[in-house]
């Protein structure tokens, strides 16, 4: 079975005319677990959408374009200031290193009073950098503190899911728990079965199914939560074995959404299943407990294991 926070491979075919003929989801890393399709033909400029894009990289990327753009920056107005000999006190002629550093002092504002513009050109364009570098601090911090302030749900969901008589009923079940210590407040579960069909015409296409769980909310996702869906005939489910779904390319979307209690607002988390990431005649091990001074304890270490039923 495949971790959740695993990638999957994307599988495209095209024709000779470049028209899509098939395309499976890719599965990449987020808070959850998301599915994209990868599109074709799409024109997508790589200055298109920077805000999104510089929200959704990951933080090592953000680090190293921050610092690229700042290097560029700086190494474009010191070739400015060298464009003039002498257009800095105290720097040596025709160094760049002087002018490279000079223009840091530039635009950061600092000025140790070492270096200095000489000449009206370097005052040009001296005015030129504090400009510039006052709109990228200013988009740069504002970034950052969206970045950091962005609301996220910290929900913890079971690598696997499982199919087990629940009342004498097969019931398909999912396990989430909640990693913050602040509660999520009126917290809404749903989840959906994704399945490839054909339809009378022989067209393909994906269909969305909704599955209908035995409790949707609860009022305060504080440790644990279990996603329940009897699959009785009523069921997408129902009949359907693991080849079944196999064969269909069918996966499983959970999503949990909720008002997070200490920061106010709303948060969201999302986890899916592949055919082979769920056990079927399996249920959870019990993870709750009481400590030995009486307090309740939840059992994190034993979040993702199983056990067979009869």
């Amino acid at each position: 079975m495949k971790h959740p926070h695993h990638p999957r491979n994307v599988d495209v075919d095209t024709s000779k005319d470049g028209a899509l003929v098939r395309s499976r989801t890719s599965r990449l890393a987020a808070t959850g677990r998301a599915s994209t399709i990868l599109r074709v033909g799409l024109r997508q400029p790589w200055h298109g959408d920077m805000y999104h894009r510089a929200l959704t990289v990951s933080w090592p990327r953000f680090f190293a374009a921050a610092t690229l753009v700042y290097l560029f920056a700086n190494s474009v107005f010191a070739l400015a200031f060298l464009a003039q000999p002498g257009s800095i006190t105290n720097a040596q002629p025709g160094s760049f290193l002087d002018a490279f550093f000079f223009s840091v002092q530039t635009f950061g504002t600092i000025g140790y009073g070492v270096m200095s513009p000489a000449t009206p050109w370097a005052n040009a364009v001296m005015t030129v950098e504090t400009l510039v570098g006052i709109m990228l601090v200013a988009l740069t911090t504002g970034v950052m503190f969206a970045r950091v302030s962005r609301p996220t749900a910290r929900v913890l969901f079971s690598k696997v899911a499982v199919i087990t008589d629940w009342e004498g009923v097969p019931t398909l079940m999912v396990r989430m728990g909640n990693q913050r210590i602040s509660q999520i407040v009126q917290a809404e579960v749903g989840m959906s079965l994704v399945r490839n069909e054909r339809t009378r015409e022989g067209q393909s296409l994906r269909r969305f199914y909704d599955l209908k769980l035995e409790r949707t909310r609860t009022p305060v996702f504080a440790m644990s939560f279990q996603a329940m869906h009897r699959i009785d005939p009523s069921s997408p489910l129902y009949g359907m074995t693991h080849d079944d779904l196999e064969a269909t390319e069918a996966e499983l979307v959970v999503t949990v959404t909720g008002m997070d209690e200490t920061m106010g607002a709303t948060v969201h988390a999302r986890g899916s299943y592949l055919p082979s990431e769920i056990r079927y005649r399996h249920r959870y091990v019990d993870i709750f407990g009481m400590t030995p001074e009486g307090r309740r304890a939840i059992d994190y270490r034993r979040f993702h294991d199983t056990e067979p039923t009869a």
